[in-house]
């Protein structure tokens, strides 16, 4: 199961968020052939400036708002409507604020990816 940010995530994230809020960072390495790979990093909060922010699903739960009024929600599964077909393997996250009559929810098939588009839904409208 995916557990963070792919790279093109993170850098659309580093854009948007704040750096602190990252728990991990990929770490250009130079290998044998003289190219760059790329390698995650646990090792603390210091980044460094040719360092990429990354987001465990951890640090991106933290990110999306709950207060008395808001409640982002994640879960798994969900019945295909039309079908009538069980999708055991579909990811939600689901935006609800009950003050100013707001929902709307995203899929995806890992709930890294599910927070992520959720993230940049709540910046699009101004809601993070």
């Amino acid at each position: 199961m995916k557990s963070y940010t792919n790279l093109e995530q993170s850098r659309k994230l580093a854009e948007i968020l704040p750096l602190e809020s990252a728990d991990m960072d990929y770490v250009p390495i130079v290998n044998l052939d003289g190219e760059y790979s790329i390698i995650v990093n646990v090792w603390g909060n210091e980044h460094e400036d040719d360092w990429i922010p990354a987001w465990s699903l951890s640090a991106l739960l933290d990110l999306l708002p709950n207060n008395e009024h808001i409640e982002t929600t994640i879960s798994r599964g969900s019945w295909e409507i039309d079908t009538v077909e069980y999708l055991p393997n579909t990811w939600w996250c689901e935006y609800e604020d009950n003050k100013n009559q707001t929902e709307f929810n995203i899929s995806a098939d890992n709930p890294v990816d599910a927070c992520y588009e959720m993230i940049l839904k709540l910046n699009e409208l101004k809601l993070l």
